[in-house]
């Protein structure tokens, strides 16, 4: 058996696969929660990481016997600055993917035109870099005590094994990789003062990165000839989980953040619209993505602050799709509530409902809440086929694939059917743990990746998609008016 561990921005999931990459048993934990003290700040305690671990391996030993498990791999949301000292304790909070208050500090960083040539990407506050030149700028004290800076999974993967390393799709956002040369680069880190002493080795996702620690194994009970293998960035590991690494098949997900995910054999690039340019984790594949960063967090922001739940959610979704004047007739919303990546690269940009007047009611702004989020995975969408990238083959994963009616918004407003597999809420610890039994066995991925049984097709609906179109190009514009 092969053990998959993602660890998400809001809770952990584990997948344990077999031999024929069948799933065996699955996990998540509760949610992990977050901190934002200051608007556009998000960070996250390591110690909730843990925890989460601690709570997923409880439960998946109820199930099976954790001394069968021949290797880990990793799954996590990228970018999140975790840094270490000399004695190897948490400095301070991970300051995580979705935080934007490093925005000045990018500029400082792109003042240096060749860093993009190196990177193949603009500087963003998301990156992990910026953090770190931010951490310089302002907390000085911490910024000198940085003995080791780590990626989230890479954290956990030291708790398991003592070892430092970070795969090449994951070690691709800090900003600090030659991504074509697939290596640190000395000239991106003397950028934010760091060094590669202060790096974890990098590796393919397939590479061994350790076994698990005595007393790990006496903690939670793997066998001590248990083998650890490098992972991949949670949109990367989830591309292994659908068989993605040819060109034509893509993912799209729907998580806290939104994301669309094109493997490429070749190293490809598009600054202007903040397409990120990445190593996939798998060896000689690159990819690209587009990065939205608030998704379904949308959605948890109304439930939360609008005493709304998902239930009221779908229901009053089933019922707008059937009302074209109700579509017709709905306010417009940014999904912006952490600023944005792609298209726009706006860190300061916020959320905001538009064209509200006397007749709007809260079915129409829970509709317009949700279209809202499809529109802006269109102007990815957009953005990514810039690059002259085929997409082909799209498949949805992430909590928000358990939504049909949903997905049949987006499918209409992207003009393309879009499948659904059977694991698509679980898909990056699913790739997770294919790496792992790819890893193990010493395993062409080529041959041996296998994409999970497609559950269903969602079509497009042409009469939708062509009110939605014209909406669409409403929507953009309010975001040039605000």
């Amino acid at each position: 058996m092969y053990l998959g561990i993602d660890l998400g921005t809001t809770l952990m999931k584990c997948v344990v696969i077999g031999d024929n990459q069948e799933i065996i048993c699955k996990t998540s934990s509760k949610n992990i929660p977050l901190s934002n003290l200051k608007s556009g700040w998000s960070e996250q305690d390591p110690k909730s990481w843990i925890i989460a671990l601690n709570y997923c391996i409880k439960k998946l030993k109820k199930e099976i016997n954790l001394k069968n498990i021949k290797s880990i791999s990793f799954s996590g949301h990228m970018h999140g600055a975790t840094c270490l000292d000399k004695n190897y304790d948490v400095i301070r909070k991970c300051i995580l993917w979705n935080d934007t208050r490093s925005h000045n500090e990018c500029n400082d960083i792109m003042n240096d035109k060749n860093v993009l040539n190196i990177s193949g990407n603009i500087a963003m506050p998301g990156f992990t870099s910026p953090k770190i030149l931010w951490l310089k700028n302002n907390e000085l004290k911490n910024f000198k005590s940085i003995h080791k800076c780590l990626l989230p999974k890479d954290y956990l993967r030291f708790y398991i094994t003592g070892e430092f390393y970070s795969d090449l799709s994951d070690a691709s956002g800090t900003y600090w990789l030659d991504v074509k040369s697939r290596s640190w680069s000395k000239k991106l880190l003397q950028t934010t003062f760091m060094n590669l002493s202060q790096m974890p080795k990098t590796c393919e996702g397939t590479d061994q990165t350790g076994i698990v620690k005595k007393e790990i194994s006496e903690k939670y009970g793997f066998d001590l000839k248990c083998k650890v293998y490098g992972g991949g960035g949670d949109n990367a590991a989830a591309a292994v989980g659908l068989g993605l690494y040819e060109e034509g098949d893509a993912s799209i997900s729907l998580g806290t953040s939104g994301v669309i995910f094109a493997s490429t054999k070749k190293f490809l690039k598009n600054y202007n619209d903040a397409i990120h340019s990445f190593c996939h984790c798998l060896p000689n594949t690159w990819h690209l993505m587009s990065v939205m960063l608030s998704c379904t967090s949308n959605i948890n922001w109304f439930i939360e602050n609008f005493n709304s739940s998902l239930e009221e959610i779908s229901l009053n979704l089933k019922k707008a799709i059937k009302s074209k004047n109700l579509i017709k007739n709905a306010p417009y919303y940014l999904p912006y509530l952490t600023g944005e990546r792609t298209p726009i690269n706006n860190p300061h940009v916020r959320a905001s409902f538009n064209n509200v007047d006397i007749s709007t009611t809260r079915s129409s702004m829970i509709y317009s809440l949700i279209e809202g989020i499809s529109f802006a995975l269109n102007d990815n969408y957009q953005a990514l086929s810039k690059t002259k990238i085929k997409l082909e083959n799209l498949y949805v994963i992430g909590g928000g694939s358990n939504n049909e009616t949903w997905i049949k918004i987006l499918a209409s407003i992207l003009n393309k059917n879009l499948a659904i597999t059977e694991t698509s809420d679980s898909m990056a610890a699913y790739g997770a743990a294919k790496i792992a039994f790819l890893g193990y066995n010493n395993l062409d991925h080529q041959k041996e990746l296998k994409s999970p049984k497609v559950k269903k097709i969602i079509k497009k609906d042409s009469d939708l998609a062509s009110i939605l179109s014209d909406r669409f190009d409403k929507w953009k514009k309010f975001y040039t008016k605000t």
